[in-house]
């Protein structure tokens, strides 16, 4: 059995407290997650449980403006603040983590371990995420995220069938307390988790790096040039990494693995967990015996 995760927290690179989980041994290898835009450490439970079940000390993350990691009171949220706040997590743990990042993550993950810091990373697994993403899929996240981010909701109820109308394909929750770790409850209504201004165009300094091609590509072929073994884990019903996107992702970089994952969409851990976890421990495995 695996018991429950102890919470820790770092400064950022601002000074904004940032809060983690960790799951298994503090000192074995650890595999960091980085979830999405829309998400919060709490996206990886069960993916965290599968990793720790084999070894590994499995940490998530809450990005600045998530979760319950401070909001950025000079709204910088840019992808390399992210990556800078995830660096003074990193210091907190063995050297040479594996990076898993979903979406923002995966960007995150990017930037990270092939610009800011490239000799940090033993491993990268992006999750449904590639620097060339779809603008229409990549639209209707943003248009999820900002519908009724001010207003907010009446009840779990409301906040249930936002997500069903998002993601139709995953079966809706008969127990609805599991949602409350994704809001924010005040006056009597219920919120998204986020700061507003990372959505809402309002922040002084945005992750505009996410829409920066070239230097994702670059990112990335630096991770590569740097013997650092990387995975794209896609959702197969995805329309921010369609098919399309994944050969072309694939084609320039071939020593990438890559899964594709049926029955889910770009929430492919939530969508399916067991197929997502399968995939990463079975890459742990293949690339860890040698380092």
């Amino acid at each position: 059995m695996t018991s429950s995760p102890d919470s820790f927290s770092t400064q950022g690179v601002d000074g904004v407290r940032i809060v983690a989980d960790r799951l298994g041994d503090p000192l074995a290898p650890a595999v960091v997650f980085l979830h999405g835009g829309g998400q919060t450490r709490r996206s990886w439970g069960r993916a965290a449980v599968a990793v720790a079940e084999r070894g590994w000390q499995a940490v998530t993350v809450d990005f600045r403006g998530h979760g319950e990691s401070d909001w950025s009171k000079d709204g910088d949220y840019r992808v390399t603040t992210f990556a800078g706040d995830v660096l003074e997590v990193l210091r907190h743990l063995p050297p040479r983590p594996v990076l898993v990042g979903a979406s923002l993550g995966g960007f995150t993950a990017m930037l990270l371990a092939g610009e800011l810091s490239p000799s940090t990373a033993r491993a990268v697994v992006l999750v449904d995420i590639v620097p060339n993403m779809d603008p229409s899929g990549a639209s209707r996240i943003h248009s999820f995220m900002n519908d009724r981010m001010l207003s907010g909701f009446d009840s779990l109820e409301e906040v249930a069938d936002a997500i069903q109308q998002y993601n139709p394909h995953r079966r809706r929750p008969t127990d609805l307390d599991g949602l409350r770790t994704n809001l924010r409850h005040h006056d009597g209504r219920w919120y998204w988790h986020w700061d507003p201004k990372f959505i809402d165009g309002t922040s002084a300094l945005p992750p505009v790096e996410v829409t920066e091609v070239d230097r994702l590509d670059a990112a990335v072929e630096a991770i590569l040039c740097n013997n650092v073994p990387m995975l794209l884990v896609r959702g197969q019903m995805s329309d921010l990494v369609t098919e399309e996107r994944a050969n072309e992702f694939i084609s320039r970089f071939p020593e990438i693995d890559f899964v594709d994952v049926g029955g889910a969409g770009h929430m492919v851990a939530g969508d399916r967990n067991d197929a997502f976890a399968g995939a990463v421990v079975e890459f742990l495995a293949r690339h860890s015996e040698d380092r």
